[in-house]
């Protein structure tokens, strides 16, 4: 296997634990062991007492999985695995069900692992560009365009990273109708499920809606627990999922044990961490725009539409690399640079998931009001 460098990855572990505000954060504010032990009922939290720290099911804690299935109507628990966290998830489909001379298609910019696997595992990959100038949204005859006899998965993410970018359930179903007509799997991100802004923004799972199709979730984003590393895939086709699971067992082989009890937790909690989740996110969002607003000489910002992220542009005249750099150095706040994401443009990634948020972007704007 042959594979580039995560520079996403890379440029967080020079920065993420040294940079005092984390401008670019993906996920929302964590809870504390204590915070996240407080959601549990009697059983989880007999479970959590009683909790032999052996090797867990390889498919996942079998509550866990049930719980997962929930989310999704029609599905069951046999159609769920458990992972070390998303990113394990993405690199376990990609080598069951990609091979050389398959083809991807996957919608960019993305997390680099949604299209640097499908390469790793032998196959040629066609990007579909999310362009500022349309509002980053999804041009789904693109998308149509370039299928090829040779495809065989579709990657999309929605709510989007970096771009926040969100689509409608008319979208999503002529997706699921594009992958189907091609003899495709739909591999479908959906970490920021739940996460949308408006209120009627919230769409089924991909895997509600197609055998062929896979949905993608993890603890780590809405429900602020990315230190369970706890991710899953849904799908209704089991035959996929056997096939999946036996690659995992070359990688992690099972999930933490305390982990998959915590993320039980939470989940049997899920309105009461969503609504958390939202509430941060819906206190930050409005403050982003007036920053834009008040700075519109400098910066250019799409309003996402779901997700903790944004992907505004520097249009000062100053490269993004130059002004992140300077910007972590003199402020200790740390964005995200869009070079990471390959995309050209001079953007970068604002997160606004955090509560200390208000202080960071402060600092943003004085240093920003210093040079522009």
């Amino acid at each position: 296997m042959q594979i580039r460098p995560f520079a996403l990855e890379r440029y967080f572990a020079d920065h993420e634990f040294t940079a005092p505000y984390l401008l670019c954060a993906s996920d929302v504010e964590p809870y504390t062991l204590a915070e996240a032990l407080a959601l549990a009922d009697d059983e989880t939290r007999a479970l959590w007492d009683g909790l032999s720290l052996g090797y867990t099911e390889t498919a996942g804690l079998p509550a866990l999985r049930s719980e997962i299935a929930a989310l999704y109507p029609g599905l069951e628990a046999q159609d769920v695995l458990v992972f070390g966290g998303a990113e394990e998830g993405i690199f376990t489909f990609a080598h069951a069900a990609l091979g050389r001379g398959d083809h991807a298609i996957v919608v960019t910019p993305a997390y680099q692992s949604l299209h640097e696997l499908a390469r790793s595992a032998g196959a040629t990959v066609t990007t579909v560009e999310l362009e500022h100038e349309r509002g980053w949204a999804l041009d789904v005859d693109a998308v149509r365009r370039a299928v090829s006899r040779e495809t065989r998965a579709i990657v999309v993410n929605f709510p989007h990273n970096p771009t926040g970018a969100h689509i409608d359930r008319a979208t999503l179903e002529e997706l699921v109708e594009i992958a189907e007509e091609a003899g495709a799997h739909l591999f479908s991100d959906e970490v920021y499920r739940w996460l949308e802004h408006s209120p009627d923004g919230l769409l089924p799972g991909a895997a509600e809606l197609s055998p062929r199709a896979l949905s993608l979730g993890v603890m780590s984003k809405t429900f602020a627990l990315p230190g369970l590393r706890i991710g899953w895939l849904a799908c209704r086709d089991r035959d996929l999922l056997d096939a999946i699971a036996k690659v995992r067992d070359y990688t992690t082989i099972c999930a933490s044990a305390p982990s998959e009890v915590l993320a039980l937790m939470a989940l049997r909690r899920r309105d009461d961490v969503v609504a958390r989740s939202r509430a941060i996110v819906a206190a930050n969002l409005p403050l982003l725009d007036d920053f834009f607003a008040r700075s519109e000489g400098s910066f250019e910002w799409a309003r996402p539409g779901g997700a903790a992220i944004g992907f505004p542009r520097l249009v000062a005249d100053a490269a993004i690399e130059d002004f992140a750099r300077e910007l972590v150095d003199e402020e200790g706040v740390l964005i995200l640079p869009g070079s990471i994401y390959e995309h050209p443009g001079n953007h970068f990634r604002i997160g606004f998931g955090r509560r200390n948020m208000p202080e960071a972007l402060a600092r943003l704007e004085r240093f920003a009001s210093a040079r522009f």
